[in-house]
């Protein structure tokens, strides 16, 4: 989580929302790490999580990653909690709840709906004050800016 973290970080430094993603093997190796780009690559599908995928697969050349895990420091929007499930990811780690669009429990929950043929393992709450004050903070420099 860590290592999303400092993800986040870089997003903050570049003006986009602090989200960031990790991908890491079965075995505990990083396969791949990436922050939120949506604003800086004018791409709606630019999120953390789905870049990070898309650098794991293409680092172990499938597209599946089915041993593998992604952290990410916010729960994941059902877009990319839809590419995990394509992905075949063994579960996920994250840290902040995302009351917005979280599609792990908070606005909806990706494992129950039917007719998809994998589930996700979930872990929820690593580091989740850290992640969650890092979302809070950005955001109320951002109204701050805006207002002055």
């Amino acid at each position: 989580m860590k290592q999303a973290i400092l993800q986040a970080i870089r997003a903050w430094k570049k003006g986009e929302v602090p989200v960031g993603a990790v991908v890491v093997s079965g075995a505990g190796q990083i396969l791949a790490s990436a922050h939120n780009c949506p604003i800086s690559l004018d791409d709606p599908t630019a999120h953390a999580e789905i870049l990070a995928l898309r650098l794991a697969a293409g680092k172990v050349g499938n597209y599946r990653l089915t041993d593998s895990w992604l952290i990410s420091t916010l729960e994941p929007c059902v877009m990319c909690a839809g590419a995990m499930v394509w992905a075949r990811v063994k579960g996920v780690v994250f840290g902040a709840r995302d009351p917005v669009s979280g599609a792990f429990g908070s606005v909806m929950d990706i494992n129950e709906v039917p007719g998809l043929n994998h589930r996700i393992e979930v872990t929820e709450g690593v580091l989740a004050a850290e992640c969650s004050q890092l979302l809070k903070d950005f955001f109320k420099r951002r109204r701050q800016s805006s207002a002055g």
